[in-house]
């Protein structure tokens, strides 16, 4: 009778984390910018400006042309 109590209890527990992790998920993704979900070319154009390949200049002329599409 008590290592059924203690199952259950286990099995409660595992479920409460694991809805609290759907939620952090959930909500990090939904927070997350959308252009870098959606976009991959946008997300290259970020990464070599932040490792100093392209100047702001270049990047902001590409990214706007990134943006008429």
């Amino acid at each position: 009778m008590m290592a059924w109590m203690l199952l259950w209890g286990l099995i409660g527990l595992a479920l409460l984390i694991l809805i609290i992790v759907a939620i952090i998920w959930l909500i990090r993704h939904l927070l997350a910018d959308p252009a870098s979900r959606a976009d991959p070319a946008g997300e290259q154009l970020r990464r070599r400006y932040a490792a100093g390949d392209i100047d702001h200049e270049e990047y902001e002329r590409r990214r706007a042309e990134l943006r008429k599409r």
